[in-house]
């Protein structure tokens, strides 16, 4: 099996130096004009691509531009966000020049941009028979405050919770049951998965990546044709793509500031190195002591940069990129609020002021002994992330109306998922000192003190016991995909392969210490006499520490595609199959430090189909339809053993999906609205929850699951002015539990954390010099838990920016802005404890374990541009 996948490799790498070695000189003619707006302002930027090739240009600052077209007849495409995309057809003859000069309109809902996410070729979101999300540049920078969840909450359709800070962001589609993270929705970036195997372990995505001002757009594409692309998704599919350079040079240094100490410098510089061969370079640098303050900080960088030459007279592209990170930040768990008469607010701690976090530095630096050693926490470095990924990317078009797509990466990550968790495991709530005595039978003879300055804790004061989960879960991978499409009249035929191999840890370690209650605790000694001999039961705060397991494990994936995409004068069809076969090599540690292991190999391989047709009405209205079968490996994680040497389990899970949906859009207005329906059958659903026989250990809980949405989303944008306009979408879904394996009376029950009703309403205005927008997410009632003993009520997150541009001469400009997230300062509980899982109760005891949103903040924003 080894050889085979080295085979593999080798032949895909022979392909990509062949493809990169052969190419050909085609005779030209050149092609030159102006793109303006209505106005007659020129478009600084605007993309002038020839569509049967992979060659193209972008207008300079005054929307001039020039570009060699192959001889013949070709379609040139013109695009720039906000504006409606056109195209024309151009005859060419060798040698000869022409001149044609472009106004462009403005794009209601951008139903006019071309998109390439789930798709095996460009087309507009109004041409696609699937619901698809675009979110340009200028839009991700104002959006981005605190994690991905910022960005992702404005899209139809999708439930995201960013409370637990910058990374791991819980991420739900629509329909779908998850626990967050991106179980259903691969995170890529230039069209690779940023990871391609979800499951090993379970680290959100974008702890690998940030966001930074070098990203170009957001495409998000929804349903179940999805599952034909990439490394495959049940869901749909997030695609970041990234600035590369063009002939125009372009430079931005962004400087941020915001409430609790945060400081980020943005960079991004892009333009030309030679003739043909382009750059663009990315990064930040960011030091913050918030959103909440716990005494450890957040501080990293990234960098990410790509090279592309253009060869074969256009024809053929060769794209380098690589990203280098090693950027920490602290994550947020639910914690205790207070519940009087079930309002779940946060609390009030000792010290009479508001508890936000239960994070401290004064738990750092515990160290304790393993039986593989002495293990120091490393805490303070919260979810930490070293390493990069080197990816390429060649572009090729025969003279045959052939085109070749050739992407590989390989990628390698130091990582550490480093989180307080909720309480001890058993409790989990604040106890004044007597109280927390007799629960531990402990003698009443204890005495508590501050660490830091050895004084005694007040009569009244509480007491909180936490643990510490240091998560060590290093990571790589190799990715590569070949596609080859082929044009004939109106059809558009594709084929090609996937391949991955991942390998990721999770070894684990976990810790008690005891603290008092307040923000940011101070952790406490306690003292007793045990007949006379005094014992430390909290020494510096720590109580007990423990290794709790190891696991490596290893997937491998193969997948072979197909696909049919029809465009015809006013019907549109396509066909696409998939064929995967998934491979899984496991081991997991029998018992800490035993040096013996379970170990067992898995696979399974499953087909998807999806089909979808669209019919223009008239100009102004589309209707679609689309269905898909797909399927989803279990993670690997979630894998048992009941005795060793046994013939594992690994069935795919099967998921149907069905969309009936119209896009209309015309002069000020544009709408989209759609029915859906999703069905999943024998999920594997995993929970990380307390464990019952060992207090204060976490384990892993699998449940097989099916459930069943059906659902109604809409979108609308009506343009009040040229620089003014009102937005906003809806989803209403109603769902439930068809199989609750072990638990049939769950049956019926509400999927956890979706809610039924979820929407967003907004105002923009530009007109060049001053900026604002204004919007509204809202989220209505949810459950906590699969057995739905925990109702969450529903919320909105409230968010302004506004600017003011000035013109500095010579296409320079400095843009000063304000933006406000959580401008009510809203306190919604986004999730209740997931560790108690069914077992936590919605009564009106002192204290709920719940994580609310992140509380308000204000950004300050200077961007340079020249």
């Amino acid at each position: 099996m080894k050889n085979y996948y080295q085979n593999i490799r080798q032949a895909f790498v022979l392909v990509l130096f062949l493809a990169v070695s052969g190419g050909m000189l085609f005779a030209q003619g050149t092609l030159s004009g102006k793109v303006t707006d209505t106005k007659g302002e020129g478009l600084i930027g605007a993309s002038i691509l020839i569509k049967s090739t992979s060659s193209g240009t972008v207008t300079d600052f005054d929307g001039n531009y020039t570009v060699s077209v192959p001889a013949g007849d070709q379609m040139i495409v013109i695009s720039y966000t906000g504006y409606a995309t056109q195209e024309m057809t151009l005859s060419v003859r060798n040698g000869q020049s022409y001149t044609e000069n472009i106004i462009l309109n403005a794009d209601n809902l951008q139903l006019d941009e071309v998109v390439v996410t789930g798709s095996f070729t460009g087309r507009t979101q109004k041409a696609s028979p699937m619901s698809i999300t675009l979110i340009g540049t200028e839009q991700l920078q104002r959006l981005s405050s605190n994690s991905q969840a910022d960005i992702l909450r404005t899209v139809p359709g999708i439930t995201a919770e960013g409370g637990g800070g910058e990374v791991a962001s819980n991420v739900f589609v629509r329909g779908l049951p998850s626990g967050g993270q991106y179980q259903f929705t691969p995170l890529q970036v230039d069209g690779l998965p940023v990871l391609s195997t979800f499951g090993l372990n379970s680290s959100a995505h974008d702890v690998y990546f940030r966001n930074d001002i070098g990203i170009r757009n957001l495409e998000f594409t929804r349903g179940g044709s999805s599952t034909l692309f990439g490394a495959g998704s049940v869901a749909g599919i997030i695609n970041y793509s990234s600035i590369t350079g063009t002939a125009t040079p372009k430079n931005t240094v962004q400087l941020e500031w915001a409430e609790g100490g945060r400081a980020k410098v943005d960079v991004l510089s892009s333009g030309p190195l030679a003739e043909n061969l382009f750059y663009a370079v990315s990064g930040f640098y960011r030091y913050d002591e918030g959103p909440l303050e716990t005494g450890l900080p957040t501080r990293g960088h990234q960098v990410r940069a790509n090279i592309k030459k253009l060869f074969n007279e256009g024809n053929s592209s060769f794209t380098v990129f690589a990203q280098s990170i090693n950027d920490n930040v602290q994550f947020y768990l639910p914690y205790p609020l207070a519940n009087d008469s079930g309002q779940r607010e946060r609390p009030i701690g000792n010290d009479g002021e508001t508890v936000f976090t239960t994070l401290t530095d004064q738990a750092t630096d515990f160290s304790f002994d393993t039986p593989n050693g002495r293990f120091n926490s490393p805490i303070e470095n919260g979810v930490s992330t070293s390493g990069g990924y080197l990816m390429a990317e060649l572009k090729h078009s025969f003279d045959n109306d052939v085109r070749l797509s050739v992407k590989a990466k390989s990628a390698k990550y130091d990582h550490n998922f480093n989180l307080f968790l909720d309480g001890d495991g058993v409790r989990n709530v604040p106890e004044s000192a007597s109280v927390y005595l007799n629960n531990r039978d402990l003698p009443d003879n204890g005495t508590f003190t501050y660490v830091d300055d050895g004084t005694t804790l007040g009569a009244n004061d509480l007491l909180f016991e936490n643990r510490i989960l240091d998560r060590a879960r290093p990571m790589e991978e190799t990715v590569g995909e070949i596609q080859l499409s082929k044009t004939s009249g109106d059809h558009t035929f594709s084929v090609g392969t996937f391949l991955s191999d991942t390998r990721a840890e999770d070894n684990n370690w976990i810790l008690n210490f005891l603290g008092d209650f307040s923000n940011s605790p101070r952790v406490v000694n306690l003292t007793y006499d045990d007949n006379g001999e005094m014992v430390n039961y909290s020494t510096g705060g720590f109580i007990s520490g423990r290794q709790t397991s190891n696991n490596v494990l290893r997937s491998t994936k193969v997948a072979f595609f197909a696909g049919d995409q029809y465009q015809g004068e006013r019907f549109s069809f396509d066909v696409g199959l998939r064929w995967e076969k998934a491979f899984g090599d496991i081991s997991k540690e029998t018992g800490v430090g035993s040096n013996t292991f379970n170990k067992g190999k898995v696979s399974a391989s499953d087909v998807a189909v999806a089909v979808a047709g669209l019919y223009k009405v008239n100009p102004a209205l589309n209707v679609y339809a689309n269905a898909s079968r797909g399927y989803f490996f279990p993670e690997l994680r979630g894998v048992g053993f009941s005795s060793p040497g046994q013939t594992l389990s690994y069935e795919t899970e099967s998921i149907i999906q069905g969309e009936l949906g119209m896009k209309y859009g015309k002069d000020k207005f544009a709408a989209t609205a759609a029915l859906f329906l999703v069905n999943l059958n024998d999920r594997r659903n995993i929970d990380f929850v307390n464990d019952p026989n060992n207090p204060g250990s976490v384990i892993e809980q699998v449940r097989v699951q099916s459930t069943r949405t059906f659902g109604l989303e809409t979108s609308l944008n009506y343009a009040v002015s040229e620089a003014f306009s009102l937005y906003g979408n809806l989803t209403l879904q109603s769902h439930e539990f068809t199989k609750v394996e072990g638990n049939d009376e769950q049956v019926g029950n509400k999927l956890r954390r979706q809610p039924n009703v979820m929407g967003l309403v907004g105002g923009m205005y530009d007109n060049g010099t001053i900026d604002a927008s204004a919007s509204a997410n809202f989220l209505g009632k949810k459950f906590a838990n699969d057995a739905n003993t925990v109702e969450l009520d529903g919320y909105n997150i409230v968010r302004l920016d506004g600017g003011y541009t000035f013109d500095l001469g010579k296409k320079q400009s400095l843009r000063l802005g304000l933006s406000v997230f959580n401008l009510l300062d809203s306190a919604g509980v986004t999730e209740g404890s997931p560790r108690q899982a069914d077992a936590q109760a919605g009564g009106v005891s002192a204290f709920f374990v719940g994580r609310p949103i992140l509380p308000r903040r204000i950004f300050i924003r200077a961007a340079f541009n020249f």
